[in-house]
């Protein structure tokens, strides 16, 4: 299997080149990722635990799904893929766009596109991605991640962290 190509783009989120995923992580370049934080009825939000597979950030706990845009693809194609690739979910319309974060240190220097998405469960969890994952009331979320910081990865403590300001704020 070939090495993922991702698009390389500059600190406006505009396309610029293209490389290989192990060059862009090792040069710390400028590409894209979603995140997508799936919801029940009851208002908990489904995480993951981080496959200890991975080659970033291994066994901690992460957004419901996420991952690289490709080469080529948009942010919006490929939430819906990370969906189905991560937790085997298909939702009717895709997920819906909430906020965007500008690549930085905590996101890998990846520009992240944050969205939502409503589903009961259960799940196919992928193994190659996932160790496990589980519901959390978001009440909960909040105080988990200032306590043990180190066991969530740190895109989602950034997210989790943007998320609960607007929801102060009544957005």
């Amino acid at each position: 299997m070939s090495e993922e190509i991702f698009d390389v783009v500059n600190d406006r989120d505009e396309v610029v080149g293209q490389s290989p995923r192990g060059e862009v992580h090792r040069r710390g370049l400028l590409h894209r990722a979603v995140h997508v934080l799936v919801f029940n009825s009851r208002g908990q939000v489904f995480l993951q635990k981080r496959s200890m597979n991975k080659d970033r950030q291994p066994g901690l706990w992460d957004s419901s799904a996420s991952g690289h845009v490709d080469s080529g693809e948009d942010y919006d194609a490929c939430s819906v893929r990370e969906l189905r690739e991560e937790i085997g979910l298909r939702l009717e319309g895709g997920p819906k766009r909430l906020f965007k974060i500008a690549a930085g240190p905590d996101t890998g220097q990846e520009f992240v596109w944050v969205y939502r998405g409503d589903a009961e469960g259960p799940f196919e969890l992928n193994p190659d991605e996932i160790e496990r994952g589980a519901w959390f009331a978001p009440d909960e979320v909040t105080p988990r991640i200032a306590g043990r910081p180190q066991e969530f990865a740190s895109a989602l403590r950034l997210i989790w962290k943007r998320l609960a300001a607007a929801e102060r704020r009544g957005l």
